[in-house]
Protein backbone atom coordinates (compact mmCIF):
# COMPACT_ATOMS: atom_id res chain seq x y z
CA UNK A 1 0.00 0.00 0.00
CA UNK A 2 1.17 3.46 -0.72
CA UNK A 3 1.77 5.91 2.06
CA UNK A 4 -1.20 8.04 0.93
CA UNK A 5 -3.57 5.09 1.33
CA UNK A 6 -2.12 4.31 4.76
CA UNK A 7 -2.54 7.93 5.87
CA UNK A 8 -6.11 8.01 4.55
CA UNK A 9 -6.94 4.78 6.38
CA UNK A 10 -5.49 6.10 9.65
CA UNK A 11 -7.45 9.34 9.28
CA UNK A 12 -10.71 7.47 8.61
CA UNK A 13 -10.05 5.17 11.55
CA UNK A 14 -9.41 8.15 13.84
CA UNK A 15 -12.63 9.87 12.73
CA UNK A 16 -14.74 6.71 12.52
CA UNK A 17 -16.82 7.55 15.61
CA UNK A 18 -17.61 11.03 14.30
CA UNK A 19 -18.51 9.62 10.90
CA UNK A 20 -20.74 6.94 12.44
CA UNK A 21 -22.54 9.50 14.65
CA UNK A 22 -23.09 11.76 11.64
CA UNK A 23 -24.50 8.90 9.56
CA UNK A 24 -26.71 7.84 12.45
CA UNK A 25 -28.11 11.38 12.78
CA UNK A 26 -28.73 11.55 9.04
CA UNK A 27 -30.60 8.22 9.07
CA UNK A 28 -32.65 9.38 12.04
CA UNK A 29 -33.52 12.66 10.29
CA UNK A 30 -34.57 10.78 7.14
CA UNK A 31 -36.75 8.44 9.21
CA UNK A 32 -38.44 11.31 11.02
CA UNK A 33 -38.94 13.15 7.74
CA UNK A 34 -40.45 10.02 6.18
CA UNK A 35 -42.83 9.57 9.10
CA UNK A 36 -43.90 13.21 8.88
CA UNK A 37 -44.56 12.92 5.15
CA UNK A 38 -46.54 9.69 5.65
CA UNK A 39 -48.59 11.29 8.43
CA UNK A 40 -49.34 14.30 6.25
CA UNK A 41 -50.44 12.07 3.37
CA UNK A 42 -52.72 10.03 5.64
CA UNK A 43 -54.23 13.19 7.16
CA UNK A 44 -54.74 14.69 3.72
CA UNK A 45 -56.48 11.54 2.46
CA UNK A 46 -58.71 11.46 5.55
CA UNK A 47 -59.58 15.15 5.26
CA UNK A 48 -60.35 14.80 1.55
CA UNK A 49 -62.54 11.74 2.13
CA UNK A 50 -64.39 13.50 4.96
CA UNK A 51 -65.07 16.55 2.81
CA UNK A 52 -66.18 14.42 -0.11
CA UNK A 53 -68.58 12.11 1.74
CA UNK A 54 -69.79 14.28 4.63
CA UNK A 55 -73.04 16.01 3.77
CA UNK A 56 -73.98 18.65 6.31
CA UNK A 57 -77.59 18.66 7.40
CA UNK A 58 -79.29 21.87 6.31
CA UNK A 59 -81.06 23.48 9.23
CA UNK A 60 -84.25 25.35 8.54
CA UNK A 61 -86.24 27.32 11.03
CA UNK A 62 -89.89 28.20 10.89
CA UNK A 63 -91.17 31.13 12.91
CA UNK A 64 -94.83 31.75 13.59
CA UNK A 65 -95.52 35.47 13.88
CA UNK A 66 -99.27 35.15 14.37
CA UNK A 67 -99.17 36.19 18.01
CA UNK A 68 -97.05 39.25 17.27
CA UNK A 69 -99.35 40.24 14.41
CA UNK A 70 -102.38 39.99 16.68
CA UNK A 71 -100.64 42.12 19.32
CA UNK A 72 -99.68 44.80 16.78
CA UNK A 73 -103.23 44.81 15.36
CA UNK A 74 -104.53 45.32 18.88
CA UNK A 75 -102.27 48.34 19.32
CA UNK A 76 -103.56 49.91 16.10
CA UNK A 77 -107.17 49.61 17.28
CA UNK A 78 -106.55 51.55 20.46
Amino acid sequence: MSQAKVDKYKQEKANRQKIMRKKKRERFAWKIGGYVVCALVVCWIGFSAYNRFHVPVAKSYEVSTGVIDDYLDGLDEE
